[in-house]
């Protein structure tokens, strides 16, 4: 009598296979995490780096952290595309678009674009909003070195940025949650413009008081 065959004859097989695509898809995963860390570890030194003045610094830092974002979408996300929705990507891509942005705001150059950049739309108009928190820094700093020149200009941006977020008016599971940024913004927004008319209003009564006295001399 012929032997019947198990039924699970190929389960080790399949566990073998299975076992593989683990491994790879893990560490994929790693990469991907390790990539990203040092991602936002260049962005966020490339924002320091503009608060100190130090633009050339400030755009090599950039670089770098554009060329482990092209190897994160070249090396793993191609293969491994379930891992552009993981979070930490996302934070990545945020992060550097909050420091492209907010260098080329600060200098005074037009905006790069998300295809540019290498970043997703919700990561890009997130790290923008984001951007607007690094401009109420570089504007009080402004203020306390008694430099009024583009401060006036940088509220403006500020309002031109936040007037777009509030238009993406989106479910938070499209866009990351941009409705949170956009509330934060306008919130950044109101305290700048508060801020900067006091100190414009104070600049102007000294120099009315200047010019009375000037005028009674």
């Amino acid at each position: 009598m012929r032997k019947k065959q198990r039924a699970t004859k190929n389960l080790e097989a399949v566990a073998e296979k299975t076992r593989l695509y683990f491994s790879a898809k893990d560490a994929a995963r790693e990469k991907a995490l390790r990539l990203s860390r040092d991602i936002i570890r260049y962005s966020a030194n490339a924002i320091r780096a503009v608060h100190r003045q130090e633009k050339v610094n400030a755009e090599q830092l950039l670089v770098s952290a554009h060329a482990l974002l092209r190897e994160l979408a070249n090396d793993v996300l191609q293969k491994h595309d379930d891992l552009v929705h993981a979070g930490f990507v996302h934070d990545a891509q945020k992060e550097f678009a909050e420091a492209s942005t907010t260098l080329a705001l600060v200098t005074g150059k037009p905006l790069p674009e998300p295809e540019a950049l290498g970043v997703s739309y919700p990561a890009y108009l997130n790290g923008l909003g984001e951007a607007v928190g690094e401009l109420r820094r570089y504007l009080l700093d402004s203020l306390r070195r008694n430099d009024l020149s583009r401060c006036e200009e940088l509220l403006a941006i500020m309002d031109d940025i936040y007037a777009v977020l509030i238009t993406m008016d989106f479910p938070d599971g499209i866009t990351y949650g941009l409705r949170r940024t956009s509330d934060a913004v306008r919130g950044i927004l109101e305290r700048t413009r508060g801020d900067l008319t006091l100190v414009l209003r104070q600049k102007e009564l000294e120099e009315k008081l200047e010019q009375i006295l000037k005028e009674k001399r």
